[in-house]
């Protein structure tokens, strides 16, 4: 990882570059079944010491086990797949990005939300290439959180 740059100060930076209204970043916790939330642009309403199960469906299949990337532009896009919708579109947020980190296999995953339609065709490749940019030290941080 950069020496100069703390975790926290890693993902404010790609929250920066990427954009926003609520910013998060999960590791996984594969044995466990949990995604655990490590960075939050939003600590009230999304503590880094939340937690959501990986439960198995289309989501799962999509960003975990395929290491794709899920774009919903509208809740009802997303609303079947995030039972905390309803607090989710409660900050302003109506649209979902889900970009997997991989290392092998998918580790974690960078979340950006936002207003409806916010995730056009540019702006999810330009999210997807801040990412890759950093890819090395979002591994190395990762890594760090899960051991």
């Amino acid at each position: 990882m950069n020496e100069t740059l703390s975790p926290d100060a890693l993902f404010a930076d790609l929250h920066k570059a990427v954009g926003g209204r609520l910013f998060t970043v999960t590791v996984l916790d594969r044995g466990a079944g949990l995604a655990r939330r490590i960075y939050t642009s939003d600590p009230d309403a999304y503590p880094v010491s939340g937690t959501k199960p990986m439960s198995q469906g289309a989501w799962t299949d999509m960003v975990i086990e395929r290491g794709e990337t899920f774009v919903a532009n509208t809740v009802a896009e997303f609303a079947v797949y995030f039972g905390d919708h309803a607090l989710i579109e409660s900050l302003g947020c109506q649209s979902a990005l889900n970009v997997p980190v991989v290392d092998g296999q998918v580790i974690g995953t960078v979340n950006v939300l936002d207003q409806e339609h916010y995730f056009t065709p540019q702006r999810v490749e330009d999210v997807q290439r801040a990412v890759l940019e950093r890819h090395d030290d979002l591994i190395a941080v990762l890594h760090h959180v899960m051991r």
